[in-house]
């Protein structure tokens, strides 16, 4: 008669044991779950967002959002997504204004049509440390900064994820990004090949660049050409431009805080005919484009007594800033004040900016990894037709052969860009009409690519 409690209590600890599992232990993810954002629409999917630990030691932890496909997540991809600067955020300028779910309309968010979790599991990394909601106790983890560091810090990141979301270890693995993320993005994959070598973890299928920088001194020199071709600097200061003091050697100069007086000549002639009322990062914009493009500010250095002029309203900077919404995010703020678009504490290392990521590239290439460099067209801070320059002579140096010779592309009905695969592996391709942020200003036409991408298909020949 004794029998019968204790095969009860028995039983009630093993229903309890799995209780504790599924909502702890076995499922650590559960603890990051976001159930609703502050004015958010419904929708179907599931959203995650919090803290990975990089660093115990200097409790170094970097933040992320994690929105899974809105249809059938189980076999979709993994896609990385990261913002550049360096120093940006992935949460504000990738999920919030390019191509996550929702983007921040006053007080509510809007449903995002053209969101890329509609083909894959996105996750978006504010890195490196002291970017966004990503915190170090030790402050001097803020200093000198660098691609190395970016790099390592990013793997360990990816290795830690996994542990929460262990279902995701062997899925598909792509990583996209733009601007500075041509750094970030190269240099990581390459650690995760090596790692690879002793731990097969990442499954990683592609990487895709947008407007990336990839080689300091083609990428920035082609900015003259840009702008005497599209009408807004003059023959002679065109020819300033190229001859007298080119776009690298100005901002090396800068950099080295080192600028020279035939160099701070020609780019206040530059700045004067350019007009501050143009935005470089789309040159066919009348008016100013949200402060989220200071992601780019890096790679255009400020004249002497010129001030930067950005949007007042500023809806995701808001949004982010709100209590609400960083408790629903799982968010804090660890020795600043407010979340910023780009990091007021983060020391970068300026110098890395010069050194190459294309050889990298080539690398990844060789190892069977397939690469897509994509660009805005009327992007004039990193132009296509320096990163075209760059994917063409790679290409030549790779003996890879043109797979899908140079035609246009089309997204919806209308004609999307154009594009030029070679070897089946790598391949250029523009966003018609879009800007520095190709999902901000073109969001249709990027999502088309992003399929493409994934799919491993060439763009789509018609409509």
């Amino acid at each position: 008669m004794l029998s019968l409690p204790w095969r009860t209590v028995a039983l009630g600890l093993i229903v309890l044991q799995v209780w504790f599992c599924v909502q702890v232990e076995c499922f650590p993810a559960l603890f990051d779950r976001v159930t609703q954002l502050p004015g958010q629409p419904k929708v179907g999917f599931q959203q995650y967002s919090g803290y990975v630990t990089v660093d115990e030691k200097k409790q170094r932890a970097l933040f992320y959002y994690f929105a899974e496909a809105e249809v059938d997540p189980a076999s979709k991809p993994l896609v990385l997504w990261l913002n550049g600067g360096p120093g940006c955020s992935s949460l504000g300028v990738g999920a919030f204004s390019e191509n996550g779910p929702f983007r921040p309309s006053g007080e509510v968010l809007v449903k995002n049509q053209y969101s890329w979790n509609r083909e894959a599991n996105i996750l978006y990394l504010e890195a490196p440390i002291g970017v966004g909601f990503s915190y170090s106790t030790d402050v001097s983890s803020y200093e000198a900064v660098n691609d190395k560091i970016t790099a390592r810090d990013n793997l360990v990141f990816l290795q830690n994820w996994f542990l929460k979301f262990p279902q995701y270890r062997n899925r598909s693995l792509f990583i996209s990004g733009e601007s500075y993320a041509g750094h970030y993005i190269p240099q990581l994959a390459e650690l995760m090949l090596q790692f690879n070598k002793k731990d097969k973890l990442f499954n990683l299928k592609g990487i895709a660049l947008g407007n990336p920088v990839l080689e300091f001194a083609t990428d920035f020199n082609s900015r003259a050409e840009f702008f005497w071709s599209h009408g807004l600097i003059s023959d002679s200061t065109y020819k300033m431009f190229t001859i007298s003091c080119n776009y690298s050697r100005y901002v090396s100069e800068y950099n080295r805080g080192t600028v020279s007086p035939i160099c701070s000549r020609v780019m206040s002639q530059v700045s004067t005919e350019t007009s501050r009322f143009v935005d470089k990062y789309d040159v066919t914009l009348d008016v100013c484009i949200s402060s989220v493009l200071s992601q780019s500010k890096v790679l255009t250095p400020q004249q002497v007594g010129e001030t930067i002029d950005v949007c007042v309203e500023d809806e995701t900077v808001n949004y982010l800033n709100r209590q609400d919404v960083q408790k629903a995010l799982h968010a804090r703020l660890v020795g600043v004040h407010k979340w910023a678009v780009c990091s007021n504490v983060l020391d970068y290392e300026p110098l890395d900016l010069e050194i190459p990521t294309i050889t990298i590239v080539g690398g990844l290439v060789k190892a069977g990894i397939p690469v897509m460099v994509y660009s805005g067209d009327q992007d004039s801070v990193i132009p296509l037709t320096g990163s075209r320059t760059l994917v063409n002579r790679l290409a030549k140096e790779l003996g890879l052969k043109t797979t899908v010779p140079y035609r246009v592309w089309f997204g919806g009905q209308q004609v999307g860009g154009w594009t030029q695969v070679y070897g089946n592996i790598l391949s250029f391709a523009t966003i018609r009409g879009a800007s520095h942020e190709a999902p901000f200003s073109q969001p249709e036409r990027s999502l088309v690519l992003f399929k493409a991408f994934l799919e491993g298909r060439p763009l789509p020949e018609a409509f």
